[in-house]
């Protein structure tokens, strides 16, 4: 009989399960002081429950920690991790060093269904939800998992199409029986799943972050489908409910194509659909793919799209490209790893 894993449940969860055991009420407070504060691996790590306890739970249960399969490192430092999931597929997680802090990228779901023209991940399909056990031991799992400074959701799939278990990731990672972490060290990625945006803004208090890319409806319709189903004009409206001139903070990412959304148009159509946000633009190089057309802007007209928002007051910066010498976009080493099985 297959196991189930403690690593990744909540404490309600762990309530449950102890309930379910007929075991006294605070040892669910203990297991996920020795899962997350105290890093146990094991549960006869978990010395201050009855041996007994250990035991009963040892016949159902295990920690369910999962070490990475491979690990590239790019001569700036950052390094893509491959782990393995569920039967025989594969995810990736990057850790980004950097002077102000180390930043890791999970991903949160096995290839994804929203079918980005520019996407890698994409072109896999969609292959599963992963589970918050999953999602969390891409960072647990890591060398680097105690030198973490922030958390970006921005690896592969989209979290908003898998809300329930990175809303459990989340509050793992932001409660006190959990992680302890500031939300304001973590973002959330999306390209705009209206129904777990709402879920999103009031359930968790971290950062957000959407994938825009055009801000012309037919033109972001071409290369990112989701427009169809979930239209920016109601992405846009939802957001507007909430208040992020505070330390919460919203952004909008945004990646620029040769030729397709780099001109003054749509410099001038950004600066009317974010008017009013307190909000930050950042503008990203596009890094190749194998059957992908587009082609990144180049660094003059990039440079002139960043400060051409920045003189309308809408703050904008460049994202520096890290891990360009490891296959650096998103989805390539796990479609690697799938064709050479």
């Amino acid at each position: 009989m297959d196991k189930k894993h403690l690593f990744g449940k909540t404490l309600k969860e762990l309530d449950s399960i102890i309930t379910d055991q007929s075991l006294p009420a605070y040892n669910a407070k203990q297991i996920a002081e020795w899962l997350y504060f105290n890093r146990a691996s094991t549960i006869d790590e978990m010395t201050n429950l009855s041996q007994k306890t250990r035991q009963n739970l040892k016949e159902k249960f295990d920690v369910g920690l999962t070490a990475y399969s491979k690990v590239w490192l790019s001569k700036d430092g950052t390094k893509k991790y491959l782990f393995p999931v569920q039967e025989s597929k594969f995810i990736e997680s990057a850790f980004i060093p950097e002077d102000y802090g180390n930043t890791i990228c999970v991903s949160s779901q096995v290839g994804c269904k929203m079918g980005c023209k520019f996407c890698m991940t994409g072109k896999q399909g969609f292959q599963g939800n992963l589970s918050a056990n999953e999602i969390l031991n891409q960072i647990r799992s890591m060398d680097e998992s105690e030198k973490i400074s922030n958390i970006v959701f921005m690896g592969m799939g989209e979290p908003f199409d898998n809300i329930e278990e990175v809303l459990k990731s989340l509050e793992i990672l932001t409660s006190s029986y959990g992680y302890a972490m500031s939300p304001k060290r973590i973002t959330v990625s999306t390209i705009g799943i209206v129904s777990g945006l709402k879920r999103f803004l009031k359930m968790s208090k971290c950062h957000l972050a959407i994938s825009l890319h055009s801000p012309f409806d037919e033109e972001r319709d071409r290369i990112m489908p989701v427009q169809k189903t979930n239209p920016l004009k109601e992405v846009l409206n939802e957001i507007r409910k909430y208040d992020f001139s505070g330390q919460r903070r919203v952004s909008f990412e945004y990646i620029m194509f040769k030729g397709v959304n780099d001109t003054s148009m749509h410099v001038n159509e950004l600066i009317r659909i974010l008017h009013g946000f307190s909000c930050r633009v950042n503008l990203i190089h596009f890094h190749s793919i194998p059957g992908v057309e587009f082609t990144s802007s180049d660094e003059h007209t990039i440079k002139l799209f960043e400060r051409a928002l920045n003189d309308k007051g809408i703050y904008t910066t460049v994202r520096t490209s890290r891990g360009l010498d490891i296959q650096a976009a998103c989805g390539m080493l796990s479609t690697g790893e799938l064709r050479n099985q």
